[in-house]
C-alpha cells in the first residue's frame, strides 16, 4: 500500500551563485524570469507562470548539470531568442529519441535543460 504524502508542492530548488542580487539580474534580464522574493539572502526567481522558484543561494558555485528542466513550446525558437540575449548554450537543439531539447548555462556554470512540450 502506498504511503500517503502530506507534502503539497515543491517551493524552490537551490542553485549556488556567488552573489544572489547579481544573479537575479541575469535571470530576469536574460531568461525573463520574475522575482519571487529578494529579502536579504533569500533571492528566488522563476518563470512567470511557475509557482516553483530557483533559490539563488549565495556560496561557492557548483558548476554542472543541475538536473533542472524548463519546458517550452518551441525549443529551436527559444534557443534563437536566448542566444540573441547572450545566453550560452552547452548543447544546441537536438532530438535524440525522447524529444527536442537543448542545454544552457548561467554565468556561474549552472547548466539547465530546455525541453520541448510533448
Amino acid at each position: 500500500m502506498p504511503v500517503r504524502c502530506m507534502i503539497e508542492k515543491i517551493l524552490d530548488v537551490a542553485v549556488m551563485v556567488p552573489d544572489g542580487k547579481e544573479a537575479m539580474k541575469w535571470y530576469t534580464e536574460k531568461l525573463g524570469f520574475r522575482v519571487h522574493s529578494s529579502e536579504g539572502h533569500w533571492v528566488t526567481v522563476g518563470p512567470s507562470r511557475s509557482e516553483t522558484a530557483i533559490h539563488l543561494c549565495e556560496g561557492k558555485p557548483e558548476p554542472g548539470n543541475t538536473g533542472i528542466g524548463f519546458v517550452t513550446g518551441d525549443v529551436e525558437k527559444e534557443y534563437r531568442a536566448l542566444s540573441a540575449k547572450g545566453v550560452r548554450f552547452t548543447k544546441k537543439p537536438a532530438d535524440e529519441g525522447f524529444g527536442m531539447y537543448a542545454m544552457f548555462s548561467d554565468p556561474y556554470g549552472n547548466e539547465y535543460w530546455l525541453l520541448g512540450k510533448e
